[in-house]
């Protein structure tokens, strides 16, 4: 399957955060950039063109409001669109009021015609702390698999993905995907479109398994990192992409993911 114009909304998942790249804007790469680069590969390229609009720490109605109605106006042959994995994460959330306006956004980019992907959220149920969540998560993910089914949209189901209860597929907040998460993500969304491509995921040894001080060591140096920082931003009401713009707010073609 050909497509000639991508467009990617969402947050830090679609953004690329764990993903570093310091000569692409916000200076990050990400699964999206890898599966744009294989689809202008594709042919001869010239007339592929591709936009990522996701911004990281974005609620799904902050996709939503800044995201839907642009990329909508660009054209698109193919959305992909994660969103509402930050508010699952807020207490109070309301899941079946938050997918009924994800129904909607979703109901008006299938409108346009385009091929549209989603992604479930992933199975917590193997990380300390985030373990927590997986039952809102569980709820979260059936939703989305209704919603999809609803309006014909691809469900790239990431909770039943394999390999990346291992923490080399995260980045160090064990939050985001590391280069190595984000390349395989890739590799998954390509074959989910049937598109043939040349990213070939790699496969881990087995990790080492790490003595109890050393997980009370790395835990402490996660919590200092990653959680206090993170709580003090909610207790702030500040988020991580606060000040950022879209990485690729209009098209760019294939000469510029190179």
């Amino acid at each position: 399957m050909g497509f000639t114009r991508y467009v990617a909304l969402g947050d830090s998942f679609t953004e690329g955060v764990g993903d570093p790249d310091p000569t692409r804007p916000n200076g990050v790469r990400g699964w999206a950039d890898r599966v744009a680069e294989q689809l202008a590969a594709t042919g001869d390229g010239a007339d592929f063109t591709y936009a990522n609009l996701a911004i990281r720490g974005r609620l799904l109605d902050e996709v939503i409001a800044e995201q839907l109605e642009p990329a909508v106006a660009l054209n698109p042959g193919l959305v992909t669109v994660y969103a509402g994995g930050n508010d699952l994460m807020r207490p109070g959330l309301d899941i079946d009021a938050l997918m009924e306006r994800y129904d909607a956004a979703l109901g008006r980019l299938a409108a346009t015609g385009a091929t549209v992907v989603v992604f479930t959220a992933y199975d917590t149920g193997w990380a300390p702390v985030f373990r927590m969540l997986r039952g809102r998560i569980a709820i979260y993910n059936e939703l989305v698999r209704a919603v999809a089914e609803r309006h014909g949209a691809l469900i790239c189901d990431f909770w039943r993905m394999t390999g990346y209860d291992d923490y080399r597929m995260w980045d160090t907040d064990r939050l985001h995907m590391s280069p190595l998460g984000h390349t395989r993500m890739a590799a998954h969304v390509l074959d989910l479109l049937g598109v043939e491509h040349g990213i070939t995921p790699q496969d881990l040894a087995e990790a080492a398994v790490a003595t109890r001080r050393e997980r009370r060591r790395q835990d402490s140096e996660w919590a200092r990192t990653f959680l206090g920082p993170w709580l003090m931003r909610r207790i702030r009401g500040v988020s991580s992409g606060d000040g950022l713009t879209p990485r690729w707010p209009e098209p760019i073609g294939a000469a510029d993911l190179r």
